[in-house]
């Protein structure tokens, strides 16, 4: 190849620069400004979350006089301070009894979604002594079966508090519901129902039922 041909001559390699450089990413959405919109404004009440692009220069002066209170009475704003202390969720009344300060004579308490744990009685205003003396009473002792009593009343569906009635009833129901005459002949259910009579005689066998 003669690299000194004069078809190299007219090659041309078209500069980057003669071409028009395209703004990336977001555009200013100030009217008639065409630079990059980096910077993020809110766009303001009742429209949280949502942001104004504009270039360096607009945003500035968007700031310069943006007021998330526009429009709002001054009541208004100090009940929008006050809330924003607890983030703007609901708040109870917490504490007040009714029955010790007088008020509220006749009227019934409303019933509360949680419980608290007082074994002292503290919050209740319960004596000490008879609180220590109620908690020190000792519990009904729960009756301990054998391994094979315990895997019985779990076949049933039963825990170690059941009696005799709830055992009978409880076996009575599952014989009904897996026997093949209550499954149009259908005996795929069998071998529950072989374990269902064995855990029952196992529980008859310690007495009860």
């Amino acid at each position: 190849m003669d690299l000194n041909s004069p078809l190299f001559d007219r090659i041309r390699i078209k500069s980057s620069c003669d071409e028009p450089q395209e703004t990336k990413g977001p555009v200013c959405e100030h009217p008639a400004c065409k630079a990059a919109g980096e910077y993020r404004a809110p766009k303001g009440r009742d429209r949280e979350g949502q942001y104004w692009r504009f270039c360096l220069q607009h945003v500035r002066e968007y700031n310069a006089s943006y007021n998330y209170f526009a429009g709002m009475s001054d009541t208004a704003v100090a009940a929008f301070q006050k809330d924003s202390i607890i983030g703007h969720r609901p708040t109870w009344a917490m504490g007040v009894n009714s029955a010790a300060t007088g008020e509220g004579q006749g009227a019934k308490a409303e019933p509360r979604e949680w419980e608290y744990v007082d074994p002292l009685g503290v919050l209740r205003g319960e004596d000490f002594t008879h609180a220590r003396a109620r908690r020190a009473s000792p519990e009904p002792r729960r009756p301990r079966y054998t391994g094979a009593v315990r895997r019985a009343l779990d076949i049933l569906g039963l825990d170690e508090t059941a009696d005799g009635p709830a055992i009978k009833a409880q076996y009575k129901s599952l014989v009904k519901r897996f026997h093949p005459d209550a499954n149009g002949g259908d005996r795929s259910f069998e071998e529950r129902l072989r374990d269902i009579i064995k855990a029952h005689d196992t529980l008859k066998s310690a007495g009860l039922c």
